[in-house]
């Protein structure tokens, strides 16, 4: 994990309220989602404004900052600089619950379960529709030993499905994992699985038993963990330590179990079927309306992260009629906004969101469209509305053609394969016109795009900030940084901090403070003050960031010792009162008080100028950005 990944790890969790405002946090494939106990102490803006940020969304009960491919590096980097654990470490509160609502507590639920098994799905998938097509096509025999091994290794995350949700399921309900698991495996155990298919009929204790298929099933065993994470915390707190660890285990396996056989499995086994029979059935009502409903509305149910909710309908209707008519669709729709994306990629005249769109381009037709989405096609809006136009034209022939998938798969360019069935030739007509039309749309009619250039400000230097630079830079536009601080300079790579010393986020130095008080450097906006008051940003009108950040690790004081003077949004001059600290009781507390002002948009400049003088007051030049 690199420095940049570290630093903005910590950032992130400083700015959802720190660590103790999260209920629970795990990411997805583009995602980091929390659960916050307060959302008003999440800085949504600051969030957005941090470079590796795609944007921030509120839906379904979450907080959900959009980072892109990288997601896992910095879900990575909170796990190891927290206290949190993988999969959430807190328990919703009461009014976290309430709040959120039934719809959202669901979306939670189905995304917490399942983010961590995509790649596992996706990639089996993939090899599922490979092996499909191979044999469809004469290449391998469906009664050889390559076949046999190909298969089993495409099928078994599908076929023993419920025990990879007892784990993630586990997790979520903090129930023990291996009680979890051993409630899978009665599930999918040989002997259950032979009765089914006996055709026979039993009974426990005299009820009758309604035998179910459980491979490849997903609410039975999810109900099963849920109800035994409520039967541990019961019997837990009843039974004296010295056995629980042998009791609770046994009572818990010998609840559970039945109680599923005998009354999740059916209920559990009726959700699947209606789930699969109800968009079946609207296929059949109209299958050019249902494919234009779900291509063109997809994208919007991804922008506000529900689409997970609907990954449990295509597991179910692959388990039980064996193929999908959802996924091909869903393809059309990411293909789509490929479309726009490249189209914009062609017209624009702004470097920066052309260099944007063509890697957004490649990403969306491997699957993944946030970055895209969120950073070109709803930033212009006409592409976005182009790219659902398109994809609801696009599935509505998918629709009508009768395309479906063998296979979970990612909607891309690759899951192609799962879909070398009935309606293949739809699919591929769908798909490529969807592409085209967001393409050709997109290109005619335009957009209103960026400005190209941006011209930066002419600014009056100083004496003093002349004679830290040399003759000939002294015709260079420049941003002049005034010392907020009275003390002793130090450099930045001296710092304790790796994630500041480094220098990932941006050129600077650091103030030793003689005292705390704390004033503007330069004059501006306040764009960011952190909760606990050790930290803050400013923009000058110019567009020049800079954070100001006291301390290393000070910010977990939780805000003692820091008294903030003003809020997000206010505009403050040079000199003005930002913060008063105590810098003696916060060096008595163990910590640095060693104070970092750093431009965190140093890459927009040609270089930053730093004095060389070893000690300086509040207004004394400290740096310049050279335009």
């Amino acid at each position: 994990m690199s420095n940049k990944d570290k630093e903005l790890s910590i950032r992130v969790i400083e700015l959802v309220g720190g660590e103790s405002n999260v209920n629970d946090v795990y990411h997805c494939a583009t995602r980091l989602r929390f659960t916050l106990k307060d959302h008003t102490k999440a800085n949504e803006q600051a969030l957005k404004n941090i470079a590796g940020v795609i944007t921030v969304v509120k839906s379904g009960g979450q907080f959900q900052v959009v980072i892109g491919n990288n997601v896992s590096k910095v879900y990575e980097g909170i796990m190891e600089h927290t206290n949190l654990q993988d999969g959430g470490s807190k328990t919703d509160t009461k009014e976290n619950a309430e709040k959120t609502g039934i719809f959202g507590k669901t979306v939670d639920l189905i995304s917490s379960v399942f983010s961590s098994l995509l790649s596992a799905l996706a990639g089996a998938g993939l090899l599922k529709g490979l092996v499909v097509l191979s044999v469809a096509l004469g290449w391998l025999d469906d009664t050889s030993g390559t076949y046999l091994i190909l298969n089993a290794a495409s099928s078994s995350v599908f076929t023993f499905l419920p025990i990879f949700l007892a784990v993630t399921a586990a997790r979520k309900f903090k129930a023990n994992m291996n009680v979890s698991l051993a409630i899978a495996g009665a599930l999918v155990f040989p002997t259950i699985s032979a009765a089914f298919n006996s055709g026979q009929t039993y009974d426990f204790l005299g009820i009758p038993i309604v035998l179910v298929m459980y491979t490849s099933t997903v609410f039975p065993i999810l109900l099963a963990v849920w109800v035994q994470s409520h039967i541990e915390k019961w019997f837990n707190s009843i039974i004296h330590q010295s056995i629980r660890n042998i009791l609770v285990p046994m009572l818990s396996l010998l609840i559970v179990v039945p109680l599923t056989i005998l009354a999740f499995g059916p209920i559990g086994n009726s959700v699947s079927q209606g789930l699969a029979s109800g968009f079946t059935s609207l296929m059949q009502f109209s299958p050019m309306l249902a494919g234009a409903v779900t291509g063109g509305f997809w994208q919007v149910i991804v922008i506000f992260g529900l689409h997970w909710a609907f990954l449990p309908i295509t597991l179910n209707n692959l388990a039980t009629i064996g193929y999908d008519l959802m996924r091909p669709m869903l393809t059309a729709a990411v293909l789509a906004q490929a479309g726009a994306l490249l189209a914009v990629m062609l017209k624009t005249r702004n470097s920066q969101l052309k260099t944007l769109s063509g890697s957004a381009t490649i990403t969306a037709i491997f699957g993944i469209t946030e970055p895209g989405i969120y950073g070109v096609t709803l930033r212009l809006k006409k592409p976005f509305i182009y790219a659902c136009i398109s994809a609801a034209i696009g599935g509505a022939i998918i629709g009508v053609g009768g395309g479906r998938a063998v296979a979970y798969s990612l909607p891309s360019l690759l899951a192609f394969p799962t879909y070398v069935t009935t309606g293949f030739a739809s699919v591929v007509i769908g798909v490529s016109v969807s592409f085209v039309l967001a393409f050709l749309l997109t290109l005619l009619l335009g957009f209103k795009d960026l400005e190209a250039t941006v011209e930066e400000p002419q600014i009056e230097t100083s004496g003093q900030e002349k004679q830290a630079i040399e003759p000939s830079e002294s015709r260079l536009n420049k941003e002049i940084i005034v010392s907020p601080l009275k003390g002793s300079v130090q450099l930045l790579e001296d710092l304790p901090d790796p994630a500041f010393s480094s220098g990932v986020m941006g050129q600077g130095l650091v103030i030793e403070p003689t005292d705390g008080i704390l004033v503007s450097p330069i004059n501006g906006v306040v764009t960011t003050v952190f909760p606990t008051g050790h930290a803050l940003g400013l923009t000058t009108d110019s567009g020049m960031e800079l954070l100001i950040h006291i301390g290393v690790n000070t910010v977990k004081l939780k805000g003692q010792f820091f008294e903030k003077k003003v809020k997000e949004g206010d505009r403050v001059s040079c000199g003005q009162l930002l913060v008063e600290f105590d810098a003696e009781q916060i060096r008595t507390a163990g910590y640095i008080t060693a104070t970092s002002v750093i431009v965190t948009n140093s890459a927009n400049y040609l270089d930053v100028l730093k004095t060389t003088e070893q000690e300086v007051k509040q207004g004394d030049y400290l740096m310049s950005a050279v335009v």
